[in-house]
């Protein structure tokens, strides 16, 4: 399951003329799950969202979390995070999961986010969405539960 954080003082996303959802200060996060991901990865990756320290504290240094800070978070689905590029001129999305299995996969992972308190909005899985992102910093961040340490 791969995350592609963005640090946001504002997001909302569109689906036709509807407001699905929307947040002030916080991340967006753009949510790609693979075939063999599991409610473990998206455990992990809530977790690691939450508590990762990418906001500046008073001396502007990174040490506090969307935690600390009372962040909101958008979780806007997106299969081609799971792009293969290595070939030819035209992406492969054969490592990403199924419909089915990232739908429920994803409303996992936002109901572990909404279990860390923050307040959670989110895209439409599978809808045509316009995500409007006021980055902060910019700072854009990606992560990948394949790559977690073992412990």
């Amino acid at each position: 399951m791969k995350a592609l954080l963005q640090r946001v003082t504002g997001a909302s996303v569109t689906v036709g003329n509807e407001e699905v959802g929307k947040i002030g200060r916080g991340l967006v996060i753009f949510l790609g799950v693979a075939g063999g991901d599991t409610e473990k990865d998206a455990e992990y990756l809530a977790q690691k969202v939450a508590n990762l320290r990418i906001f500046a504290d008073e001396e502007g240094k990174f040490n506090l979390s969307a935690l600390d800070v009372h962040a909101g978070m958008l979780i806007i689905s997106q299969f081609t995070l799971l792009a293969d590029t290595r070939k030819g001129r035209r992406p492969s999305f054969v490592d990403a999961a199924p419909p089915e299995q990232a739908d429920k996969l994803i409303a996992y992972f936002v109901e572990q986010a909404r279990a860390t308190g923050l307040d959670v909005a989110t895209g439409r899985f599978q809808a045509y969405m316009q995500v409007e992102i006021h980055n902060d910093g910019p700072v854009t961040i990606m992560l990948d539960s394949g790559e977690k340490i073992k412990e």
